[in-house]
């Protein structure tokens, strides 16, 4: 990547409609990045890059471009924008989106981070913080002209209504809003916000998504890397998360039993996998070539588990190698190993055991998506004569 570049943020209006203007030095790889991750398209109007308003979602500008590039913004033509377009549309409401020029109000950072290592020091993973700080920062910075401890049930209604459904945000992002802000205030005193009226929304019941055994040999069969592709064949063949793969060491491989040790697993749980002899020889024919110190698949320098953004681009280019289009992740590969196994004739609580999973009933999802069973169903349109 080149040399770090300043994005200055900028409303402007453009045809009449507003737009977030995006201004700085010419860079090539900032400009490769913004077509691939944004809407941000060329004006000759404006000599400049922009986004128009209704496609600007500011946390994920931030996401991508905050610690790549230095972002700064400014607000000096919201008013007149805001102005001039009700005076085209008086009947119609203008929400600019906000452009990160505001931090949350009072010492929210300081509170922030003794938040982060009281969760540290419950032995909450690393994503969970990760989430749920970024969660509160969202929030607090759409609250900053208030203080931590005089937001109120209201703040977090507007933030639900103008916010997470304005800007289409998931039902998943919501509910884990709900959580930190629970978690949050439940150690705070003197608060307005009262935690036991905080409600989660509705949750969604979605399938998970599930490939033929005839596709994901393909995808296997199209990584040339022995590496690569043991790690995709180890996610299948075990059904693991994307974390257990990395964590896992040369030692949590029993061989003489048969077994493979997932250590501290999603909710700090341990559990045993049973691995065959095809995998395990697989395996040994990996152990031969790379012979990992510490982590069984590190990175490029020895001693250092392989990264996540690698493993996925590894998933990546296999799908391109396969000409498989679907948005395939990594964790659909263990949805696939859990309905391969029902549909093989496994029992579901054998399943739940292999998948780590606490209750049965996140186990019973895969009966709703198993073919061996649905397959056998006859619809009544069978019986007419047509």
């Amino acid at each position: 990547m080149e040399k770090r570049a300043d994005i200055e943020l900028s409303f402007q209006l453009l045809r009449m409609e507003p737009v977030v203007q995006l201004i700085f030095v010419y860079n090539s790889e900032l400009i490769r990045h913004l077509k691939a991750k944004t809407t941000a398209r060329w004006s000759n109007e404006l000599n400049g890059w922009y986004i128009p308003c209704n496609e600007f979602h500011p946390d994920r500008f931030r996401k991508e471009f905050g610690e790549a590039y230095y972002l700064r913004a400014t607000k000096q033509n919201a008013d007149e924008i805001i102005k001039r377009t009700k005076e085209r549309n008086p009947g119609q409401k203008t929400k600019l989106p906000s452009l990160l020029f505001k931090d949350p109000n009072g010492d929210f950072e300081q509170k922030l981070g003794q938040f982060r290592n009281w969760m540290l020091s419950k032995r909450y993973s690393e994503q969970t913080i990760k989430v749920y700080c970024e969660c509160l920062r969202t929030f607090f910075r759409y609250c900053h002209e208030k203080k931590v401890e005089e937001i109120d049930h209201r703040d977090l209604v507007e933030f639900n209504n103008q916010y997470i459904l304005a800007n289409g945000y998931s039902a998943t992002f919501q509910n884990q809003t709900v959580n930190a802000l629970k978690l949050f205030y439940g150690r705070l005193e003197g608060m307005q916000l009262k935690i036991e009226e905080l409600e989660r929304p509705r949750r969604a019941h979605s399938l998970p998504n599930v490939l033929s055994k005839e596709e994901v040999l393909q995808i296997l069969r199209a990584c040339i890397n022995t590496k690569h592709r043991t790690m995709l064949c180890l996610i299948y063949a075990c059904g693991l998360r994307r974390g257990e793969l990395l964590h896992l060491q040369p030692a949590d491989i029993a061989s003489n039993r048969g077994l493979l040790i997932v250590r501290q697993g999603k909710g700090n749980k341990d559990r045993i996998v049973p691995i065959s002899d095809k995998t395990i020889e697989m395996l040994r024919n990996y152990y031969r070539m790379y012979k990992p110190r510490v982590w069984l698949f590190e990175g490029q320098f020895a001693g250092q588990p392989y990264s996540e953004r690698s493993l996925q681009m590894v998933l990546k280019h296999a799908l391109e190698a396969a000409h498989i289009k679907k948005p395939v992740t990594l964790h659909w590969l263990r949805h696939s190993y859990a309905t391969h196994l029902l549909e093989n004739g496994t029992d579901l609580r054998y399943i739940q055991e292999l998948l780590g999973h606490k209750s049965s009933k996140t186990t019973e999802i895969y009966t709703h998506v198993t073919a061996r069973s649905l397959q056998k169903i006859k619809s009544p349109f069978d019986d007419l004569q047509i």
